[in-house]
């Protein structure tokens, strides 16, 4: 599988890979920009050229038949995102029950044109005590970034300067729609 997915990212699409994915158990993945629906489908195919098992959150409709099968396989890790149940706090719960839960997402929380990014993934790594990833789509270079992991220090604001900067000059499917800093 690992080499389709290769032949496909490399030779048929003409992406590249900047950096490597980093040697974790767990981290939190921000993946910017999410401009496409076809996001989550470039997403499942880098997984596989990387060969490393990457892990999504979704609401628990979805894990439910006839598709839940499709979403688990996938990585997909059902949550209760109801406005009564502390999204931050089941995710935390995951993963203190897993040994490996290296969790993707797209702060931007809409496929739509933001001003700035939702900080739910930064209150996941710290209370988790886990690193944040930083993966760039840049479909204007056609390209995925992967920066090396860093830790979440006490200032936020700090924080997400490093975070905005990794993402100036980004461009996603829809290039009106990304996310620029």
């Amino acid at each position: 599988m690992q080499s389709l997915s290769k032949f496909i990212y490399y030779k048929i699409l003409g992406w590249k890979l900047i950096g490597s994915f980093p040697n974790l158990d767990k981290c939190v993945i921000i993946v910017v920009p999410h401009t496409h629906w076809l996001d989550f489908f470039l997403g499942l195919l880098i997984r596989k050229v990387i060969n490393e098992e990457i892990n999504y959150i979704g609401k628990k409709s979805l894990f439910e038949p006839p598709f839940g099968w499709f979403f688990k396989w996938t990585g997909g890790a059902p949550v209760d995102r109801s406005k009564t149940s502390n999204t931050v706090e089941n995710i935390v719960g995951i993963f203190n029950s897993r040994k490996i839960f290296r969790l993707a997402l797209a702060p931007e929380g809409t496929r739509k044109k933001v001003e700035q990014l939702r900080t739910g993934f930064y209150h996941i790594a710290k209370k988790a005590q886990v690193p944040i990833v930083m993966v760039a789509f840049d479909f204007g270079k056609k390209e995925i970034k992967i920066a090396e992991p860093f830790c979440p220090t006490d200032s936020m604001e700090s924080d997400l300067k490093k975070i905005y900067g990794f993402y100036i000059g980004v461009k996603g499917k829809i290039p009106e729609y990304s996310f620029n800093p």
